[in-house]
């Protein structure tokens, strides 16, 4: 896993073996940040990255000056690793917590200017986060939700959704308020 661009542009980070993720892979998050940047002015952005896994898409919002960044995960070896490579890379506009990402939607402190989702693929409630968004108002009047999930998931009827980009097997699911 590499950092794409930014300030820590081609720095790799190799997360320890046995942490239960599923890295966005390079070429992926190319795409998402290409999208991303064609929309945004990325230094000005607040962000919420939910299961945040290895950190990988915090990092890269971290590494293009993002103003605020919230990466949660609800695993403690996810988060440590997160935090170590926060610490190593002085990533300071980065924050990191160990919540439930559903109980921090349904509780979260402020509105989000992009809030990126990327559950286990497995995960039941994946469908369930558009509508919490949503309902909970987390997004700022021209803000984004984008949901990673399987390719074969259609999210297309659920609150808000507008664009839907395939990669491989994995899918990035587009939605606003």
């Amino acid at each position: 896993m590499r950092i794409i661009s930014g300030i820590h542009r081609s720095i790799l980070i190799q997360p320890p073996k046995g942490l239960p993720v599923r890295p966005t892979t390079d070429r992926a998050k190319e795409s998402l940040f290409n999208i991303i940047e064609n929309n945004f002015d990325i230094d000005t952005l607040i962000v919420l990255d939910i299961f945040s896994g290895t950190g990988n898409i915090a990092y890269e919002f971290a590494s293009r000056s993002a103003i605020d960044i919230t990466a949660v995960d609800v695993n403690e070896k996810c988060v440590n690793f997160i935090k170590s490579v926060k610490d190593k890379l002085k990533l300071n506009t980065l924050k990191v917590l160990k919540k439930d990402a559903f109980a921090f939607l349904n509780n979260a402190p402020q509105k989000y200017d992009i809030i990126f989702a990327d559950a286990p693929y497995a995960h039941k409630q994946i469908i369930d986060i558009p509508r919490i968004v949503n309902t909970n108002q987390l997004l700022t009047e021209k803000g984004w939700l984008i949901v990673e999930h399987e390719s074969l998931l259609d999210l297309d009827k659920e609150p808000g959704f507008f664009d839907k980009r395939v990669y491989g097997q994995s899918a990035f699911s587009f939605f606003k308020v």
